[in-house]
């Protein structure tokens, strides 16, 4: 299964293609979108919109998820951010992908061991656990990191699943839009 995953920002937008087969995940791409930081914001949120979109075209991902919005101090800087999440989360949708979401520190949890790790730890867990020849850019290291934690995610849930009691009145559970139901 192909996974993508999304770090949202309005200057620079993250994204990271893996595959899952079985427990071994597989690095098949990553790098940004880039929209600057001059100019209107509608024509940078048609940058992510439209990256993320020919993102989906090249790499045929099973499903996506993306880096839920934390509250920052500057109140502008949020709302800006969920913009730019919003243009990424209406491309995913747009070509009919489940998106799962997750905090911060649910990603660092996954894939350090920890929730307050910082930047470099994430990027050098990443490159470990792909067997990347390098570091990733510390945009499509989270990218990558968020479609990791999708990965692992999938398989509590999935486990989760099958110990759930049968109930013939209702159907067993099962994925939708990154949630079990």
């Amino acid at each position: 299964m192909i996974i993508l995953g999304i770090d949202p920002g309005l200057r620079t937008t993250g994204f990271g293609v893996i595959e899952k087969q079985g427990s071994r995940l597989r690095y098949i791409a990553s790098g940004t979108i880039k929209t600057g930081s001059e100019g209107a914001l509608p024509p940078r949120l048609k940058v992510i919109l439209t990256g993320v979109s020919e993102i989906v075209a090249t790499y045929q991902p099973a499903c996506a998820a993306i880096e839920k919005v934390f509250v920052n101090v500057n109140p502008q800087s949020t709302l800006l951010l969920g913009q730019a999440r919003g243009a990424a989360i209406t491309a995913l949708v747009g070509a009919d992908l489940d998106v799962a979401e997750y905090t911060p520190t649910q990603v660092k949890q996954a894939v350090v061991g920890t929730g307050k790790a910082v930047k470099a730890q994430v990027q050098d867990m990443v490159a470990r656990l792909l067997k990347l020849p390098g570091l990733p850019g510390t945009d499509a290291a989270d990218a990558l990191g968020i479609a990791i934690c999708h990965a692992n995610s999938q398989d509590a849930l999935a486990l989760i699943g099958t110990l759930a009691p049968a109930n013939p009145k209702k159907p067993t559970l099962h994925m939708k839009r990154g949630r079990l139901v």
